[in-house]
């Protein structure tokens, strides 16, 4: 099933709205959705290498704008949706642990969410609950999101075609791997904070 999933994923480079699926879901992962863009974003870069910086380019905007949703969630309706995109996820108790974080280190707390496989849904939303600095937080998920990515796009850019044999070959352990991170970061949160 995921062989198929991630083949369907590989089609989207071969048609006109593969850049705004990618857009979107990076968008959408920022703010509440829980799918990272970095599935699309290989997909696409390793169809098409010599657009890997686009693509990581169209992620980071996509990122970036969801994560300024996330954050209006937050200083806006924190107490009608917020509240309930963060008990979805099971993370009320930590939840306050998050505002602490930010009361701490404010930028790396935002940065190292930007970076990492934790859930970047929660610190932007959570950011604009604690009401921090929007623009420190917009300069700190920009730099860590376009980092994330154009890592990503830069490996595939430089790689290329050997990058997507390692993945045809490992692609069964590389999607254990993968989710293994995913509940790990999500862990992180729950039991760590």
């Amino acid at each position: 099933m995921l062989r198929r999933l991630y083949d369907w994923v590989l089609n989207w480079a071969e048609t006109p709205y593969g850049s705004w699926a990618l857009f979107l879901l990076a968008m959408a992962e920022s703010s509440f959705f829980p799918i990272p863009p970095d599935v699309l974003l290989i997909a696409l870069a390793i169809s098409i290498p010599a657009r890997s910086f686009r693509y990581a380019l169209i992620c980071s905007v996509g990122s970036l704008l969801g994560g300024v949703i996330g954050y209006m969630i937050g200083y806006q309706f924190m107490d009608l949706v917020g509240l309930r995109i963060v008990d979805f996820y099971g993370f009320t108790q930590q939840y306050a642990a998050v505002g602490d974080l930010y009361n701490r280190y404010n930028a790396w707390a935002v940065g190292i969410a930007g970076f990492t496989p934790i859930p970047y849904k929660i610190f932007t939303i959570s950011a604009g609950a604690f009401k921090i600095n929007f623009i420190v937080f917009f300069i700190a998920s920009a730099i860590s999101r376009a980092a994330r990515f154009f890592l990503v796009g830069g490996l595939i850019y430089k790689f290329g075609p050997e990058i997507k044999l390692f993945i045809d070959r490992y692609f069964n352990i590389l999607a254990f791997v993968f989710v293994v991170l995913l509940i790990g970061g999500f862990m992180l949160i729950k039991y760590i904070l």
